[in-house]
């Protein structure tokens, strides 16, 4: 079973499995973590955005546009994405729905979420459930310690999970590692970190210490 991901800095992943290439949070204009810009995106079935702020909005119209990708998020930034001329698929927290390429569920995120592209358009944050190839992954989006996250850790096997460390904004270093003790997943990739001077950290201190306090294994992609 194939499952590779791929970080493009700050939240945005390219998620590959045999069932089909999906994007999240595509902010590469203007992110100076990015390794690459939106012109490099290609062959994607869809492109999932957990929240309608810039750093994770980011390239989602121009590269949907340019790629044909559908646009999956909820059902407000989907609105979004339609009017400005994309495919689109709306969800509602809490739901999910089975695309060919694996299916999709946005589960709760406790963030802020107004749509930087229209405020017309604003919605509630989500975490993002992909279920694929028999492999579970979560990109928790920007959210903060909550109690949902030791509930999806009883709903769901993670194979992965991603989560933000930076602080500030989101989660810190140590309430994302009682995130990692709560959801228990094989592996786990921080993000949401060192894009700017605010949100600072040293994420493979924090490698040591998810592997040394919890089961799950911590890599730090560059």
């Amino acid at each position: 079973i194939m499952a590779r991901l791929t970080w493009h800095g700050h939240a945005c992943f390219e998620y590959e499995t045999t069932e089909g290439k999906i994007l999240i949070d595509p902010f590469l204009s203007g992110n100076p973590k990015a390794d690459i810009g939106p012109e490099n995106i290609q062959e994607i079935a869809a492109i999932v955005v957990s929240h309608g702020h810039g750093d994770h909005w980011g390239d989602t119209v121009a590269i949907a546009k340019r790629t044909g990708a559908i646009v999956v998020a909820a059902y407000e930034l989907a609105a979004l994405a339609e009017k400005e001329g994309c495919r689109s698929h709306g969800l509602a927290c809490g739901g999910g729905h089975r695309f060919d390429f694996g299916h999709v569920k946005l589960v709760p995120a406790a963030h802020g979420s107004r749509t930087d592209a229209d405020p017309a358009y604003s919605t509630n944050p989500c975490g993002i459930v992909i279920t694929a190839e028999e492999k579970t992954f979560y990109h928790a989006g920007d959210t903060a310690l909550t109690a949902d996250l030791k509930l999806l850790g009883q709903l769901y096997d993670f194979d992965c999970a991603c989560l933000p460390i930076g602080d500030n904004y989101t989660m810190g270093p140590e309430d994302a590692l009682k995130a990692v003790q709560w959801l228990q997943p094989d592996l786990v990739v921080p993000m949401h970190y060192d894009t700017f001077e605010l949100i600072a950290q040293d994420a493979h201190e924090w490698k040591e210490l998810v592997e040394r306090r919890t089961r799950s294994k911590c890599k730090v992609l560059e």
